[in-house]
């Protein structure tokens, strides 16, 4: 029987281009970066499916190009803003993502990225590099502990959950949330539901993990940090869009909060003079939450299982469309 033909639009780790390769005929972009756009409409002629990454721009015009034979889109993220989903349904292509693979590494980041942006490490880091480390004093460099203080977090799914449950132990004395429902597990980790001012208004940190969706499309924007303490710590580990960053940038320059640690930006990458990357007091990191090697083989492998799944018909992880009722 003829393999059917997979392109990958990207070097992937091993553990994901070997299951494919046992069952497909594999082709894919040989490098680390991003396939340009022109080069995506040649390779996908004629695939029966894609895996893509979350930096490719999956529209109509892709789907076109490819033609009847592409049967699924795997993408192998997450998210899937990138793919023009209304398109796939009218074309009957299935979308796959790899969902809950990345919880435990997007957690334990947002709460490296916390205590990086409170204790001021990587002012700390950059003044012994450039030779700024002299004798002692009494104030320099003061940060603030996670001790005794409040915690807000937006979007307490899987990732604030784990956010939360690992902040615990640092004695934290109130952890509160808010999100478009109560939940009930937020009970086991003493979390408060609260409204959204009350969030900004109560909380010495924010961490924020949740999607990008018309209703958190910058929600933190000069309003809402008018209404967070001076001394607030703000964290973003979930999507760029959810900050406007321009109001950030004045909100940390008058000292309306007091500092910020940004794993997504709007856009990404983030230009290298955008005026944030200015500030002392925010720390940009090239969204990492994801990078272990445990978290990324993960994801190859699911999304590659993916394609295999929905090829012959069985269910798929993550299922975002289903897919056609016909396997190989």
């Amino acid at each position: 029987m003829t393999k059917i033909k997979v392109f990958v639009t990207r070097r992937i780790p091993k553990p994901g281009l070997d299951i494919l390769q046992q069952h497909c005929d594999v082709q894919f972009w040989d490098s680390d970066e991003a396939i340009p756009q022109d080069e995506l409409l040649k390779k996908v002629q004629g695939v029966g499916a894609l895996l893509c990454m979350l930096t490719d721009k999956i529209d109509d015009e892709v789907l076109a190009k490819a033609g009847e034979n592409l049967r699924i889109v795997s993408t192998m993220s997450v998210g899937y803003e990138h793919i023009d989903l209304e398109a796939c349904k009218r074309r009957g292509i299935a979308v796959t993502n790899t969902p809950n693979v990345s919880t435990d590494s997007v957690s334990e980041l947002t709460v490296s990225l916390l205590l990086l942006v409170a204790r001021r490490l990587y002012e700390g880091i950059r003044a012994v590099h450039v030779g700024e480390w002299g004798k002692w004093k009494p104030m320099w460099l003061c940060g603030v502990e996670l001790t005794n203080k409040t915690v807000g977090i937006l979007g307490l799914g899987r990732i604030g959950y784990g956010v939360a449950k690992r902040l615990k132990p640092f004695g934290i004395e109130r952890i509160i949330y808010h999100d478009v429902c109560r939940v009930s597990y937020a009970d086991d980790i003493g979390a408060t539901y609260v409204d959204f001012p009350t969030l900004l208004s109560d909380s010495d940190m924010i961490c924020i993990c949740c999607n990008l969706t018309p209703q958190t499309k910058h929600k933190f924007n000069t309003k809402a940090f008018e209404k967070m303490k001076n001394s607030a710590v703000l964290v973003n580990s979930g999507r760029g869009g959810v900050i406007q960053h321009d109001d950030l940038y004045e909100a940390l320059r008058t000292n309306t909060i007091a500092a910020a640690g940004l794993d997504v930006t709007e856009p990404e990458p983030l230009p290298k003079d955008h005026p944030l990357l200015t500030l002392n007091n925010c720390i940009v990191l090239p969204h990492m939450g994801s990078n272990t090697w445990e978290s990324r083989n993960s994801m190859s492998e699911i999304a590659a299982a993916n394609i295999i799944s929905v090829l012959n018909g069985t269910n798929a992880v993550g299922e975002v469309i289903p897919p056609r009722n016909n396997g190989l």
